[in-house]
């Protein structure tokens, strides 16, 4: 399945819809005041299904994950070998590809790829590009993706 994250343009705080192959909304990101980033996830019919919450007492950037309210993992960056990296705490998944430019994949723990992720370009806003191995994981895949794009906006 692919997905299509585009930036709204034009607000002041993080805003994106996320699209299916169709060009249908499927899920709304709505950021909102806070100390550090948070951004809330709905569905069609506006029910809050996630939200990504910035932790602020860290050296480097770290963000939670949470799903109908119960926290289910982080992702932080990482500094090795000169190299950002991000440490995903979520089922035992990772990322391997180019992150800062915008072409990376992530995997489970037994090496199957979940997501093939990459930055549209000459758009407005930002807008991104989701292959998908299996709709189930699509909404933690989401959630990695829009804080890794909240952190390299920072």
């Amino acid at each position: 399945m692919k997905l299509f994250i585009k930036q709204r343009a034009f607000t002041w705080f993080d805003s994106y819809n996320v699209f299916d192959e169709d060009g249908n909304v499927i899920y709304t990101i709505k950021g909102e005041l806070s100390w550090g980033h948070c951004l809330r996830i709905y569905d069609t019919q506006n029910n809050e299904v996630g939200m990504i919450k910035e932790k602020r007492d860290t050296l480097l950037p770290k963000f939670e994950m949470y799903v109908d309210g119960n926290y289910i993992g982080s992702i932080s960056k990482e500094f090795s070998d000169f190299k950002t990296t991000y440490n995903i705490d979520f089922n035992g998944w990772h990322i391997e590809g180019d992150v800062p430019e915008w072409e990376y994949q992530i995997y489970n723990a037994v090496g199957y790829q979940i997501a093939d992720i990459s930055k549209e370009v000459l758009n407005w806003t930002d807008a991104y590009r989701i292959k998908s191995t299996n709709p189930q994981d699509d909404l933690y895949a989401l959630m990695l993706i829009v804080a890794i794009d909240a952190e390299k906006n920072s």
